[in-house]
């Protein structure tokens, strides 16, 4: 899929998609207190990778909120990233007036090396789309959700479906 809905209306997106099965693209992004974070800050983990525009948006609000209520019944084996175009101090604020904890919120502001990475930075707005990737403990693709309409709600249900398979 090289483009997406805002609204009905398409956008245009930058980078490849990554496979199912096959390794997951490093990335470099910004972590809240601006140190920098890759894709093997979370080896061994099960990751579930968020990518979704701005977290001061209402959908994004809703999801990342439902995945930090999740987070507490998935394994501590499991990390869940919410990444975004956000600047990191208008995540961490956001983080702590949703009281969001157990998921991590990371900025792809500076190089957008995760959206070019994965497939989903929108080329008119330079901020991600909505797309869920879960990563298994080896670093290869398990399970994506690529939502064609970036103002819908991903399948919660079958993203965790797909973490529960891997731990």
């Amino acid at each position: 899929m090289n483009t997406v809905t805002f609204q009905g209306n398409p956008l245009h997106l930058e980078g490849q998609l990554p496979v199912v099965g096959q390794k997951t693209p490093d990335f470099s992004v910004v972590a809240n207190d601006l140190s920098p974070r890759s894709l093997k800050d979370y080896a061994g983990k099960v990751l579930v990778l968020l990518s979704v525009p701005s977290l001061d948006t209402p959908v994004c609000d809703t999801e990342v909120r439902r995945f930090n209520a999740e987070a507490a019944k998935l394994s501590d084996k499991v990390q869940i990233l919410a990444l975004s175009c956000d600047l990191p101090f208008a995540q961490a604020r956001w983080c702590g007036a949703a009281g969001v904890a157990a998921v991590q919120s990371l900025s792809d502001y500076k190089d957008v090396s995760f959206g070019k990475n994965y497939g989903v930075l929108i080329q008119e707005l330079r901020l991600l789309s909505r797309a869920v990737f879960v990563v298994a403990t080896d670093g290869t693709l398990a399970y994506s959700q690529v939502l064609s309409e970036i103002t819908n709600e991903p399948d919660y249900d079958a993203v965790l479906e797909a973490v529960k398979k891997l731990v």
